[in-house]
């Protein structure tokens, strides 16, 4: 197995973030078939296989923001206000994902894409790993 960590900056709000091209570069680097597995290790993010730049991002903040309000209901009560929700997310969107990689290349459908989730505008550094099992 083959493995790489990214660096991701999400900065100070809340993001859905674009990893695609990591993910491409990283598989393409490994050639052959296999599976790509990408594992955010944080507790307040996760990774989305979601259409990006049509909209879908900011729906999928704006339903997190449905079911997971900022506000001073979480008994996880650190960092900024509503903090806790971000301890809550990786169980509806989970820390990880796999992707077929087929020749090289990630065997997404036509609109999807790799997305890092963090709602967590305390931890503007975030770490992704990625790893490439050769089949």
């Amino acid at each position: 197995m083959e493995s790489t960590v990214i660096q991701v900056t999400t900065g100070d709000r809340e993001v859905v973030q674009d990893i695609t091209a990591e993910c491409e570069r990283f598989a393409a680097e490994q050639g052959g078939d296999g599976l790509l597995h990408v594992f955010v290790p944080h507790a307040t993010a996760g990774v989305a296989i979601i259409e990006l730049g049509a909209g879908s991002d900011d729906d999928l903040l704006a339903a997190l923001g449905d079911l997971l309000p900022a506000d001073d209901r979480w008994r996880h009560a650190h960092g900024s206000r509503g903090h806790g929700r971000s301890h809550v997310m990786p169980a509806l969107v989970p820390p990880h994902a796999s992707v077929p990689v087929l020749e090289g290349r990630l065997a997404l459908g036509t609109w999807q894409s790799i997305a890092l989730v963090d709602l967590n505008v305390d931890n503007p550094d975030r770490q992704v790993r990625l790893s490439f099992l050769a089949g």
